[in-house]
Parts: C-alpha cells; structure tokens; sequence
C-alpha cells in the first residue's frame, strides 16, 4: 500500500510540473541574466522545486484524508449505533466513502478502507490495518484514533461513544483549521502579490528603459550581483510562504 508521507508523481503530473518549473527558469534566465543559457544552469534546480511541489500536494491530500476519515467515523458510528459488528462498520465506512469519492487521487481513504474490509474478511484484525494505515498516513489524527481502538479492542470499550467522539474531535480540529486558514487568506495574497513585486519590477525596468540594466548583464560582477539579487529572492520567497503556513 502507498506510504502517504510523500507524494509519488504520475507521468502527466511529472510532464506539467517541469513545464511550470521550465516556464519559470526562462523567466528568470532572461530577468536576472539576459541569457537563454543560463536556463540550463538553473535546470539544477529542478529537483528541489518537484521535492517542494510533492511535500506541498502531500500536504494538501493529508488534510482531505482527514476530512474523509471524519466521515468514515461518522458512518461506522451509526452502524454501531444500529447493532451492528465492528466488522460490518468498516465495510458500511468503506461503501459510504466510495459513493461519495469513489477512485482515484480523492478517493484514496475510500481504497484504503476497501482494502481493510477485504482483509477483515479474511480474519485480519481491524486494529492492526488501522495501525498501519496510522503509519503511512502522516495524519495526527489517524495514528490517535488508531491507539485509541487498538486500547478499546483489548479492554471491550463502548466503541460506539468512542468512534463517536473521535469524530468530533476530528470535526473541531477541522473547523478550527477552516478558520485559521480563512484569517490568513488576506494575508496570503499580499504574500503572493509582495513576492511577485521585485519580479514585476526587473521586469518593468527591462521594457519601459531597455539598456538601463546591460551593466549587470554579459560580465562576471553583474552575474555575481544577480545571483546574489536571486537567491536572495528566492529565499524571501520561501520564508513567507513559511510564515503563512500555519500548522493547528
């Protein structure tokens, strides 16, 4: 099964992120050097930038498997509430998320939940499959709900009240993200309008006074210089993409 801590890229979505990152070098070869070389320098930079564009889709499918998981709870809780085994909960959780996602890069707790009812039928523990989709899972709250389980199996727990309020849990940890994240939308614009300025800028300089800037182009000092002026960009830019991510 997949390890959900990193992002494994398809080919189509390794073809789109080159061509975004290939689109963005050439940008920057002809703001910051004036050569269409100097692409090929920057191509170096091609594995950081996939490394930080998986950590980034990995992080945004960890919070839609959390927001699947709560529903997953909330599914087995009322067929417990209704008589029903643990066992059959999970399958009721399983065909619940299916409706709902279905298959694909959404619907990969919906799989996941599939595959633990195929290996229940097949006399697997349910607490050992929810252990281990805890560790690949990368979520906080997964690995919580899979001790607390695991600790209501062993001791014959109220599993009903327990999924139950796991689900609430989880619902106010999400509410709670909702608006933290609805508070920094402001901010995270102007991060992205602040970090698209000293771009915009070179840029303008460049077609409103062609010639203005040739001193820093063609010899050693002006390619040093822009360097330096680059990496510091692009520093900048991380560091307040850092500041507004926001972790609850």
């Amino acid at each position: 099964m997949r390890d959900y801590h990193k992002w494994n890229y398809t080919g189509k979505e390794l073809l789109k992120e080159t061509g975004i990152f290939a689109a963005l070098a050439a940008a920057c070869a002809w703001l910051f050097y004036n050569r269409a070389a100097a692409c090929a320098v920057l191509a170096v930079l091609l594995v950081p930038w996939l490394r930080l564009r998986g950590k980034q889709k990995a992080e945004e499918r960890r919070k839609q498997m959390v927001k699947d998981f709560r529903d997953a709870l909330n599914s087995m809780a009322v067929s417990l509430r209704a008589g029903r085994a643990v066992e059959y909960a999970f399958a009721d959780a399983a065909a619940d998320l299916a409706a709902i996602k279905g298959k694909g890069s959404d619907g990969c707790l919906a799989e996941e939940f599939g595959y633990m009812v195929r290996q229940i039928r097949m006399s697997a523990a349910p607490e050992q499959l929810l252990s281990d989709l805890a560790g690949r899972s990368g979520s906080e709250e997964i690995e919580d709900f899979a001790a607390v389980f695991g600790a209501a199996r062993r001791s014959g727990g109220n599993m009903a009240a327990i999924i139950r309020n796991a689900a609430e849990n989880i619902e106010g940890r999400i509410d709670v993200e909702t608006e933290i994240e609805a508070s920094l939308a402001s901010k995270k614009l102007e991060q992205r309008i602040m970090s698209a300025m000293p771009a915009a800028m070179i840029f303008y300089m460049r077609v409103s006074s062609p010639g203005f800037l040739d001193v820093l182009y063609g010899n050693p000092a002006g390619v040093l210089m822009m360097t330096v002026l680059l990496a510091a960009y692009a520093a900048s830019v991380l560091w307040g993409m850092h500041i507004v991510n926001i972790e609850v």
